[in-house]
């Protein structure tokens, strides 16, 4: 490489260092913007939540998830089959559920507040049980 190609590529490279540099502002700006706004945010939900905390009524503990209809069914069918492990599809054409996409998500939530609770474990990735 002689002098005139090294210093064609140090121009070259000086050349995108400048244009980087031009850029980088822009995305500060945009950086910062989305920060603002993601901390108004939490901002607006840390008070949602502490309003909503001081309406609650005091005392009384949440209902348990086995208090409502879906939720006994699911327990009902998992204590009815201790040992066998479901899918959400399986367990719903076991319950006679419906078993559209969203049908599915809901009772998806349910068996995941179930398993958080202790009620069900989670042997494989979309296969709930019966905790032992």
């Amino acid at each position: 490489m002689n002098i005139t190609e090294l210093l064609a590529d140090l121009q070259a490279r000086h050349d995108e260092a400048t244009a980087r540099a031009g850029e980088l502002p822009a995305q500060i700006e945009h950086f910062t913007a989305a920060l603002t706004e993601t901390e108004a945010r939490l901002a607006d939900l840390a008070t949602t939540r502490k309003v909503i905390t001081e309406l609650a009524p005091t005392g009384d503990a949440p209902d348990p998830p086995g208090s409502t209809t879906a939720y006994q069914a699911i327990l009902s069918a998992f204590n009815q089959h201790p040992d066998q492990a479901f899918r959400v599809r399986e367990l719903h054409e076991l319950l006679g559920m419906p078993t559209d996409d969203p049908a599915l998500n809901v009772t998806r939530s349910r068996l995941g507040r179930l398993t958080r609770q202790g009620f069900l474990t989670q042997p494989g990735r979309g296969i709930y049980q019966k905790r032992t």
